[in-house]
């Protein structure tokens, strides 16, 4: 029963954040404070009060549309929430009630707001992701989990690869292949997982992107000239390689 009672309030915890996390995919990219004016409509302006503002709860109740407006609430709120108490239970149900559990937790949130922005606006926030680089150094000289020399290879090997494969292709393609916010939204990421996990986490990402791309232009939704958001995918791989890092490596030395 106790085991239970914590997985739920871990997941609440997630909702919750994740409804914060809706607040910052949506202001961050127009320069807004996420703190200042209160949560409220983005299409009547009109404040959303206690009741109607309960992560998953109150979408369900008002039939995904403003109480004031009648406007349909973006499918995307929900989604938010859902995913982020998913992925907090995931990482705690993984690394138990640690410090571990708690730093994955807090990069988790960064990179689902940084991927939702990605997805929108085809930008990597420099707000999130600079100082991420800096945290994420930080704590490997007091966690046991990675050393700083680890976390510095990080950063090199995350920053340095994407920068390296983005130069390559705007010579071969004649256009940006990769964007400036990918090079340190993977430095980031190398920071808090350090140098084998952020290999790991873009090779998964380069997969799973271009399996999506060939997706995308067989169904016909984007064409060859589209530009699909690479970072999406960086943070879908480092998800992986949080939770199955080792298990991938092990298989790998073993295939």
């Amino acid at each position: 029963m106790y085991y239970v009672v914590n997985d739920v309030l871990i997941f609440i915890l997630g909702l919750i954040v994740g409804s914060f996390s809706n607040v910052c995919i949506y202001r961050i990219p127009r320069n807004e404070s996420i703190i200042y004016p209160a949560s409220h409509c983005p299409k009547c302006r009109s404040n959303i009060s206690s009741k109607d503002n309960i992560p998953l709860l109150s979408y369900i109740l008002l039939k995904g549309r403003c109480r004031s407006c009648k406007n349909k609430i973006s499918i995307q709120y929900p989604i938010v929430e859902l995913v982020t108490g998913l992925i907090y239970l995931i990482i705690y149900l993984t690394y138990g009630l640690s410090i571990q559990s708690l730093i994955y937790i807090i990069l988790s949130s960064a990179l689902i707001i940084i991927a939702f922005i990605d997805l929108n606006e085809q930008i990597v926030p420099d707000v999130i992701s600079l100082p991420g680089i800096i945290i994420g150094f930080t704590l490997s000289f007091f966690v046991p989990y990675i050393s700083f020399i680890n976390s510095a290879l990080g950063v090199f090997a995350g920053g340095g690869i994407i920068l390296i494969i983005g130069l390559a292709g705007s010579v071969i393609f004649k256009k940006e292949a990769m964007g400036g916010g990918d090079v340190k939204l993977a430095a980031m990421i190398g920071a808090f997982l350090g140098w084998r996990y952020i290999i790991i986490s873009l090779f998964l990402g380069f997969f799973l992107g271009a399996l999506a791309g060939i997706i995308l232009i067989l169904l016909k939704v984007k064409s060859r000239e589209d530009v699909v958001p690479f970072g999406p995918f960086i943070v879908l791989g480092s998800f992986i390689t949080l939770l199955w890092g080792e298990k991938i490596i092990s298989w790998y030395i073993g295939f």
